[in-house]
């Protein structure tokens, strides 16, 4: 698509200024990079009634647009949202700095000193949907791992994120760092999104964050490295040597816990020798939890059960929806993943240590979990701290990204006098 020079003018000018702090910043010490963050984390708390009456005016305009109360309500802000936003930045304060990080180092035969050292990317773009607690997240994250971030939310949180960004810069340029480390891409069309994907030599990489088709577009049309962070269609085996009591649980918190996020469990498949005494045990609890069970036929034998097609084991529902089937092996379980798996997050219940071992092996998504909820999978529940998404790719970064995820590498290499 043709873009209207005069955005693409405005972002690229953006991003220019972007590239000059991440210039900065790679410099800056981790005391002056913590500073900053408290700093923010104060502005923050002080800007609330300017977020507060930003994101009403956001909030009005959704619910006029006809925009679903689930949306809404990821959009919208309050005191406590704010202050959970303040103690975000708090906490990415008081995590270890990644940058400089020696990741190996060895003296070579000819006597060089050889180390690999964490640095970061650069300039970061975050193209994001709805919820405007990301972008404090993401500034926080991004300035912590040494990069200029550049943050294009939905035109639904608009106000708010102007509102925010305005808090965050003021605040990091008070505390002695370039105010343009973190930025808004200018413009309210898909246009700037655009042509952010394509500043290739301006932006290093770009990671989108959203639903399934905002994914799809960035990796498609994208000429910027992209880390994807993928849609989680996340699975729970039930295996025929589970402990079934454990396996309810497993299966009730990885589903309702908080369905509409991506690491809860959207498929649920069950052995066919336990499937006699378990599937009505978990139609009846999942169905007292409010979910609607889409099942082959052994489930479609419970009362409510409605039938199961092969777009229903694909989806991500996001809701208290499940798919569910019967299978007549691990093996066979592992391939029903495999064909409709998004590579986020698969979970067996099992004792069997042979049977756990043949998935963790065989599976091949960013996390594996052996008798545990899929809803570990983040970077708060790893021990991480933060985290800027989930990524499911394979090069780079894999699974909960964070500060360390956040970096690249470069060689640094000493030598007295050496030539070759």
């Amino acid at each position: 698509m043709s873009v209207n020079p005069d955005v693409e003018t405005a972002v690229v000018a953006t991003a220019v200024r972007a590239r000059s702090a991440a210039h900065e910043l790679a410099l800056a010490t981790r005391a002056v990079k913590d500073a900053a963050l408290e700093a923010m984390a104060d502005a923050l708390v002080g800007a609330t009634p300017s977020i507060l009456a930003a994101n009403a005016d956001d909030v009005a305009s959704a619910r006029a647009g006809g925009t679903p109360e689930a949306i809404v309500d990821r959009l919208s802000l309050d005191e406590a949202r704010i202050a959970a936003m303040a103690a975000g930045l708090r906490e990415v304060a008081g995590l270890p700095d990644p940058v400089g990080e020696v990741v190996r180092g060895s003296t070579l035969a000819n006597g060089l000193e050889l180390r690999q050292v964490r640095v970061p990317f650069g300039v970061v773009g975050i193209i994001y949907e709805a919820r405007p607690n990301v972008t404090a997240d993401a500034a926080g994250i991004c300035l912590k791992s040494g990069n200029a971030v550049l943050l294009r939310g939905s035109s639904s949180a608009l106000r708010s994120n102007q509102a925010i960004v305005a808090a965050l810069r003021q605040a990091a340029a008070a505390a002695g760092l370039p105010e343009d480390a973190v930025q808004l891409v200018p413009g309210e069309g898909h246009e700037a999104a655009k042509v952010l994907m394509r500043a290739r030599g301006l932006v290093d990489v770009l990671i989108p964050r959203g639903g399934a088709g905002l994914i799809r577009s960035v990796v498609q049309e994208s000429t910027v490295p992209v880390i994807e962070t993928g849609t989680g269609n996340c699975h729970v085996y039930v295996d025929a040597a589970a402990d079934l009591d454990m396996a309810l649980r497993i299966v009730l918190n990885s589903k309702t816990h908080r369905p509409s996020v991506c690491n809860a469990a959207e498929s649920l498949l069950v052995h066919e020798s336990v499937a006699e005494v378990f599937v009505p045990r978990v139609v009846e609890a999942l169905q007292e939890a409010g979910v609607t069970v889409h099942g082959d036929s052994t489930f479609q034998a419970q009362p409510g059960v409605v039938p199961v097609t092969d777009e229903d084991h694909d989806t991500e529902f996001l809701s208290l929806d499940i798919s569910a089937a019967v299978v007549p092996s691990l093996d066979a379980a592992v391939d029903h993943i495999r064909a409709h798996s998004s590579g986020h997050t698969e979970a067996i219940v099992t004792d069997s240590v042979e049977a756990a071992g043949r998935f963790t092996a065989a599976v091949d998504s960013a996390a594996v979990m052996v008798n545990a909820s899929t809803r570990f999978t983040d970077g708060g529940e790893f021990g991480f701290g933060a985290e800027i998404g989930i990524s499911t790719q394979k090069l780079h970064a894999r699974g909960p990204m964070g500060l360390p995820e956040m970096t690249s590498t470069k060689y640094v290499v000493s030598g007295h006098g050496h030539i070759r």
